[in-house]
């Protein structure tokens, strides 16, 4: 590592997005400075509203594409979140997110380089597409349609998986990934695409929840605070992954539906359009990896998570939500 460098400092890229802001906010409460960096294309810099003041942390409106400032190479440590990852956005933005996959791990790793930084990489199970391998376990190669219309998202951080390891591999950078699984929480947003955020915000305010398929397409849903622990122990130790971070328990789209509607109180109807285009029909990770090398698993269950993430929204939508007899 070089002698700019400081384990302590951490630098997060993607920092005012969902998983980002929690990331933040739990490496502050361990004691790290953190430098937190977000062009706010698709983060949310009220999410960094409780951090913007503390000492130890300081934010910088940046693209990951950009070249480095000399600052981030204090860093010894950084977290990439930087991609967008709700499909509303990405599939209007397909070059964006492409460029903010592979130019913008590109720049990281050429920093990690050059400052003997640690670079973790969130990746994600989109990695795998249409799985017809289940549960997905990390020595799966997956089921990908590059020219789709989530090719964007899919290919982009499975080149930026693959330029990981030919920096470990050839110029010796210290590099982790995660595949992420569905994760979920407080701060999602409304509109953003993803199929809680969907559910929730409809149940609340009275309309149709809407399923595509017939909806016994599945997903695996892991709530936020398991999910920033895993990338924290996956930093901290010596396994270069790539890892799988999602809860296995395996739950349909109606299931999810209906289970929303029962902890809303929602009277809204449950009603079915038609599947799109590459749609994932089974999403489950194989999470024996994280087990044994991380000693990692989730520990908050899909209706308290689901609670957690209800009370975020009746906040967000205020006056908009329903109220329910």
């Amino acid at each position: 590592m070089s002698d700019c460098a400081d384990m302590n400092t951490v630098l997060v890229t993607g920092a005012a997005g969902f998983v980002g802001s929690h990331l933040c906010e739990a490496l502050l409460a361990r004691g790290h400075r953190v430098m937190a960096v977000d062009n706010l294309s698709t983060g949310d810099i009220d999410h960094l509203d409780r951090l913007l003041g503390h000492k130890g942390f300081t934010f910088h409106r940046r693209d990951v594409c950009q070249e480095p400032t000399p600052e981030m190479a204090q860093a010894g440590r950084v977290f990439n979140l930087a991609c967008p990852a709700s499909p509303a956005y990405y599939q209007t933005a397909p070059v964006d997110t492409v460029l903010s996959s592979v130019l913008g791990a590109w720049r990281l790793l050429e920093l990690a380089q050059h400052s003997g930084a640690r670079l973790l990489h969130t990746s994600t199970s989109e990695v795998y597409g249409d799985p017809d391998c289940h549960p997905q376990h990390e020595e799966y190669w997956g089921h990908v349609n590059p020219n789709g219309a989530r090719s964007c998202y899919d290919e982009g951080k499975r080149c930026a998986e693959a330029m990981l390891m030919a920096y470990h591999q050839e110029r010796g950078v210290d590099v982790r990934m995660a595949r992420i699984f569905n994760t979920y929480g407080p701060r999602l947003r409304p509109g953003d695409g993803r199929v809680v955020s969907n559910f929730i915000v409809q149940a609340l305010q009275g309309e149709d929840l809407t399923v595509y398929g017939d909806g016994t397409q599945t997903r695996s849903f892991c709530y936020v605070d398991d999910t920033v622990r895993a990338l924290m122990l996956l930093m901290d130790g010596e396994h270069l992954g790539p890892i799988n971070v999602g809860n296995p328990g395996e739950h349909t789209m109606l299931d999810l539906a209906e289970v929303i509607l029962r902890l809303t109180g929602s009277r809204s109807r449950i009603v079915f359009r038609a599947l799109p285009r590459d749609d994932p029909r089974r999403r489950c990770p194989d999470i024996t990896r994280a087990k044994s090398l991380l000693n990692w698993e989730p520990t908050v269950d899909l209706e308290e998570g689901l609670r957690r993430t209800i009370d975020h929204f009746r906040g967000v939508l205020g006056e908009r939500s329903v109220t329910v007899a």
